[in-house]
C-alpha cells in the first residue's frame, strides 16, 4: 500500500490520505495516535483548538520514526489571530510537538465578524514563518472565494491549500473552484458527513458494485477528484480500513452520481465560514 503524494505549488508534496485527531480526547491522543502509525499512516492532521498537540508530539516521540517520513499539519487557535497571537501560539505548538518545524500551518477560520474583518494580517503573519522554515508551508481553511482572492490579492502569498467541509451532500463546489483556480488544493474535512455516508442508498449500492465499505467508496471517491482527506477513527480496524482505499477505483459515472447527492450548505455537518466566529475561552 503506497499512499500518493501530491505535489503543493510551494515545490513541497503532501500525502493525499493522512489521519485526524478533531475530537479525540487529549488523554487518549497518544495512544490513538500511536495506533495510527502503526497502521501505516504517515500524515497527522492537529489543530491548536484540538487540544491534543501534546499527544500527537508524545506519539511521535515514542514512533521514533525519521522527521521526514511523517507529514504533520497544525492550525491557529480562532483566538490568537493577531500578528503577535500568530507568533507565539506557533512557538507554543512546536513546543507541545516536540518539533523543529511543521509540514504545515493553517489559519483555522477567517471570522470575517471579527477582528475587524482583519484576516489579510494574520494571513501575512503567517506566511512569514516560512522564512526560517519552522513552517515548511502555510494555507488557510474554511476560506471562502471572496476570503482567498483577498489575502492573495493584498499579500500576494497563495496559500498551498484550503482545508474546507467537503462531502457527497456539502461538495462546496464554489470554495473548490476558487480554490483550484489560486492554485492550492484542497483538504476535505468531514470527509464522510459524520457517518451519514454509511446508510446512504447510493452509496451502499455502489459499495456493493464494487466490493467494499460506503466509506471507503466516499473516500475513494475524494481521492478520484484529487482532494486531501484524513478520516478519523479510534478503532485500529478502522484505521486500517480506511487506509484501504488505493487498489481499486470508481466509475466517471459512479463518482458523478455520489456528487449529485450534493444538497448545498443544507448539507453542512458544520458552521458557516461567513458567520461562523466563536473563539474559545481559554484564548
Amino acid at each position: 500500500m503506497s499512499i500518493p503524494r501530491l505535489p503543493l505549488h510551494d515545490g513541497t508534496t503532501i500525502p493525499q490520505l493522512g489521519f485526524g485527531v478533531f475530537q479525540v480526547p487529549p488523554a487518549d491522543t497518544a495512544a490513538v495516535v500511536t495506533q495510527a502509525l502503526e497502521a501505516g499512516y504517515r500524515h497527522l492532521d492537529t489543530a491548536q483548538m484540538y487540544g491534543n498537540e501534546e499527544g500527537v508530539g508524545a506519539a511521535l516521540a515514542a514512533a521514533g520514526l525519521p522527521r521526514d517520513e511523517v507529514y504533520v499539519t497544525t492550525k491557529l487557535n480562532n483566538g490568537f489571530h493577531r500578528p503577535d497571537d500568530v507568533r507565539r501560539s506557533f512557538d507554543e505548538s512546536l513546543a507541545k510537538l516536540g518539533l523543529d518545524h511543521v509540514d504545515l500551518f493553517l489559519v483555522h477560520w477567517p471570522l470575517p465578524t471579527r477582528y475587524d474583518g482583519d484576516y489579510v494580517s494574520t494571513w501575512r503573519a503567517m506566511a512569514e514563518l516560512t522564512a526560517d522554515g519552522r513552517a515548511r508551508s502555510v494555507g488557510v481553511s474554511n476560506f471562502q472565494p471572496d476570503h482567498l482572492d483577498r489575502i492573495v490579492a493584498e499579500t500576494g502569498v497563495v496559500p498551498v491549500v484550503n482545508q474546507i467541509e467537503v462531502h457527497p451532500y456539502t461538495t462546496n463546489d464554489h470554495a473548490r473552484a476558487a480554490t483550484l483556480r489560486h492554485g492550492a488544493l484542497v483538504e476535505a474535512w468531514s470527509p464522510i458527513a459524520k457517518g451519514r455516508v454509511l446508510d446512504d442508498p447510493t452509496i451502499v449500492r455502489i459499495a456493493d458494485e464494487v466490493g467494499r465499505t460506503p466509506s471507503q467508496v466516499t473516500l475513494r471517491w475524494h481521492i478520484e477528484r484529487g482532494d486531501i482527506v484524513f478520516p478519523k477513527s479510534v478503532r485500529p480496524e478502522r484505521m486500517a480500513e480506511n487506509l484501504a482505499i488505493f487498489d481499486f477505483t470508481l466509475t466517471p459515472d459512479q463518482v458523478a452520481a455520489i456528487a449529485a447527492l450534493d444538497e448545498g450548505d443544507a448539507g453542512r455537518t458544520g458552521p458557516h465560514p461567513d458567520t461562523f466566529d466563536w473563539i474559545p475561552e481559554q484564548a
